[in-house]
């Protein structure tokens, strides 16, 4: 069981970027995010199940709840290669630039791979191409 002293712990400027205890706040960060992705997917799966009356209506929420089974298994895929970047030193640090990615970035989106300026041109040059 974690001590109180790592339940409060918040990463910060202050201290080395990506130290031990930056690397298991963000495994932990990772782990308990998916953890809720599995148990909410088994919920609805359960609810599924137990509601077949309404055939019409369970056509339709079968088909939005697989939509969103899609997106929750994209999401969970990152989970674990920000968990692998993690192992393998990596996490934490821009893709694109090699730079360290903000640690309140980090904190928001767990699962970021880019420094939030990157970001930004990766999504100017994506809407030059939609607008073309």
């Amino acid at each position: 069981m974690a001590r109180t002293d790592d339940a409060l712990y918040q990463p910060s400027d202050e201290e080395p970027f990506m130290n031990d205890k930056q690397r298991s706040y963000f495994r932990a960060k990772l782990i308990a995010w998916k953890a809720d992705i599995l148990r909410e997917a088994r919920e609805t799966l359960e609810a599924l199940q137990e509601e077949n009356t309404n055939h019409a209506d369970l056509a339709d929420r079968a088909s939005s709840e697989t939509d969103r089974a899609i997106r929750q298994r994209k999401l969970i895929s990152k989970i674990d290669a920000a968990m692998q970047r993690i192992e393998d030193g990596t996490y934490g640090f821009c893709e694109e630039t090699g730079e360290p990615i903000s640690l309140k970035r980090l904190d928001a989106r767990p699962i970021a791979t880019l420094s939030i300026e990157a970001q930004e041109r990766h999504e100017r040059r994506e809407k030059v191409y939609r607008d073309e």
